[in-house]
């Protein structure tokens, strides 16, 4: 029999997301992976129950995908939805394969949850950055769209235009845009201004982005500030000392005099979001500026940020806004599922799952197994000994 790949309803509030869309479903197929979706549960993203049972995929409950997988895709399992998510905890089984985003660096409780069901969750967050990994990288793929959907609220708020425009009532100059942060979402975010027509800059504390920002047209923003050590080995920006951040907050003051519309994206996976602009920064920008906080869901980069909320400070409009891909499902469901295809292949063999820690991919996002805690890192966040061992399930 082949494998079964099951793919439930979101539960998250305002998650519009699937894990997997009817295309891939057509190409897991042909994998020799069957496909089993919950009833509606593409409907938000614009893939009906029609379009899957056209690319060969069953439809049934909730309870008939959990029963019948072998492999669950979800887009936020039990850590990155711990409320709703919690139902489900009850439909998982032993020997059975949870995959998704999880948060499991912070959502510690609710690994130790998972683990409990005798279920195999394996994290997407924590797909490792090698070139082979590529093409399962969701967390990218989502902070592309949060980068973009960033500058389009920035635009919206912003009481100017973007672009330069030359007319019979004079001339209005562009807009100036500046993203803190150059990973992929401050990436996206600068191609996007300038393609609205903004003047962008940009600024991130690992100088070996440089060429990047300026490749997609912006100006790097150079700071007096020792960085020699604001890379971690996976190509992510490190936590510095608060003595950093402090004179990296004077500096970047001076560059904030200036701007209309500053978007930040900086964070540290597993810790809060370092603050780079406070309430005094804030009240050196112009009046009618606009701080568009990609971090704000896990703490906001802007003192003054608040999750999900729209204020106004010193005549200063900051956003805090949440979960941005599920606001462009239909793309975003498109990307995720993508990735999720991928990786879900990488864990067949020979029609059946095979949880082999060999392979650097699965060792370094696999969280729970047979009843424990088995990825290293949120083993010692929660206190537990450490497991090393080869798996194969």
């Amino acid at each position: 029999m082949p494998a079964i790949l099951g793919t439930p309803r979101e539960t998250f509030p305002g998650e519009r997301r699937v894990a997997i869309i009817p295309r891939q479903c057509e190409a897991l197929r042909r994998a020799g992976i069957e496909a089993i979706v919950e009833e509606s549960a593409g409907t938000a993203a614009g893939f009906p129950d029609e379009a899957y049972i056209s690319r060969g995929a069953r439809i049934g409950s909730r309870e008939d995908v959990f029963r019948e997988a072998d492999i669950v895709a979800q887009v936020r399992c039990l850590g990155a939805n711990p409320e709703a998510g919690r139902s489900d905890i009850l439909l998982l089984r032993p020997g059975q394969v949870l995959v998704g985003f999880g948060e499991p660096l912070t959502a510690l409780n609710e690994c130790s949850d998972l683990a409990t069901t005798g279920a195999s969750f394996l994290a997407m967050e924590l797909i490792p950055r090698i070139t082979r990994a590529q093409s399962m990288d969701a967390l990218s793929s989502m902070a592309t769209i949060s980068g973009y959907k960033a500058v389009l609220l920035g635009a919206e708020h912003l009481p100017k235009m973007f672009p330069m425009l030359m007319t019979a009532a004079g001339t209005i100059t562009p807009a100036k845009v500046f993203v803190l942060g150059a990973g992929v979402a401050g990436l996206q975010a600068i191609a996007t201004a300038r393609r609205l027509g903004a003047v962008v800059c940009g600024y991130d504390v690992r100088p070996s982005v440089k060429e990047q920002v300026e490749s997609v047209g912006a100006k790097f923003v150079m700071l007096d500030v020792d960085t020699q050590s604001s890379e971690d080995k996976g190509g992510y920006a490190k936590a510095m000392d608060e003595t950093f951040y402090r004179r990296q907050r004077q500096l970047l003051t001076e560059v904030l005099r200036d701007q209309d519309v500053v978007i930040t994206t900086a964070a540290v996976p597993g810790r809060k979001a370092p603050i780079l602009i406070t309430a005094e920064m804030v009240c050196a920008m112009p009046a009618g500026s606009v701080i568009v906080d990609i971090a704000a869901e896990r703490g906001g980069n802007c003192e003054l940020t608040r999750a999900g909320e729209a204020i106004v400070h010193n005549d200063v409009t900051i956003l805090g806004p949440v979960n941005l891909p599920a606001t462009v499902p239909y793309h975003a469901s498109q990307m995720f599922a993508s990735n999720m295809s991928a990786f879900v292949k990488l864990l067949i063999r020979e029609g059946r799952v095979s949880l082999n820690l060999e392979d650097e991919i699965i060792r370094e996002t696999l969280i729970t197994h047979e009843g424990r805690v088995v990825h290293s890192r949120v083993a010692d966040l929660l206190g537990e000994p450490p497991v090393t061992r080869k798996v194969n399930a």
